[in-house]
């Protein structure tokens, strides 16, 4: 893998996201395919200029997570339309899904979405954050933010993407303290959940809750839904 000396103009990617992202955070996928040119030179120059340990850590991770939702995007609208993400790979989790596939080449290495997601940026970045950020193309994950990731915005699109998550009631159910209800993306990743600034999913749930829960509440968490996140 080559480095680029210059960190990556994400402007292209924040342009399609202003055009076919609406503040919902769902997608016009039929825009996009008609856009697939500009979306595949985007995806071109983050293959071509990866990041350089010169970069400051903000600039890596906003091109990390910018790549994994473009390259997500692009996934999605090879094999458009289809009901859900899941379609596209088989059931065997770290092995057949959709995340398992290396269609993703940077500079001349072959990557997962799962590569991206596991292996760079949770191992590279003690942000529990990049949880709220990372799109996996399904209506119970976070909100496709309409505006790329940058270096200079980064915390605040880190922080206002957490909030937003948490408080939002289709995401957690948080009306009764003593039983909350929340999204399996805490159960997926407990353990980011008890680091890097957290001790467990409740105190990083009070954190930013507008209703806070009972911190010694069991949790139980919501069915994942995996329909396609379409507009």
């Amino acid at each position: 893998m080559s480095a680029s000396a210059a960190p990556v103009n994400h402007a292209p990617w924040d342009a399609l996201l202003k055009k076919y992202v609406d503040s919902a955070g769902m997608v016009d996928y039929r825009g996009f395919q008609q856009d697939s040119v500009a979306l595949n030179d985007y995806l071109q120059q983050l293959a071509a200029h990866l990041p350089s340990p010169a970069w400051s850590e903000p600039e890596r991770l906003a091109y990390w997570l910018n790549a994994y939702n473009a390259f997500t995007i692009q996934r999605v609208l090879r094999d458009y339309p289809i009901r859900s993400i899941r379609e596209l790979g088989g059931e065997m989790t770290l092995l057949n899904t959709v995340w398992d596939q290396p269609f993703i080449v940077l500079g001349t290495e072959h990557y997962s979405l799962n590569d991206l997601e596991h292996r760079l940026i949770r191992r590279q970045f003690a942000d529990n954050r990049i949880h709220f950020a990372l799109v996996c193309a399904a209506r119970s994950c976070p909100r496709l933010r309409n505006e790329a990731y940058t270096a200079a915005q980064l915390h605040e699109q880190l922080e206002a993407q957490t909030r937003e998550f948490i408080n939002n009631s289709s995401k957690n159910n948080l009306t009764e303290p003593e039983a909350p209800a929340v999204s399996a993306i805490f159960d997926f990743y407990p353990e980011d959940f008890a680091k890097n600034g957290s001790t467990s999913v409740p105190e990083l749930i009070n954190r930013y809750a507008e209703r806070p829960i009972d911190a010694a509440a069991p949790l139980s968490y919501l069915t994942y839904d995996w329909t396609l996140n379409e507009q």
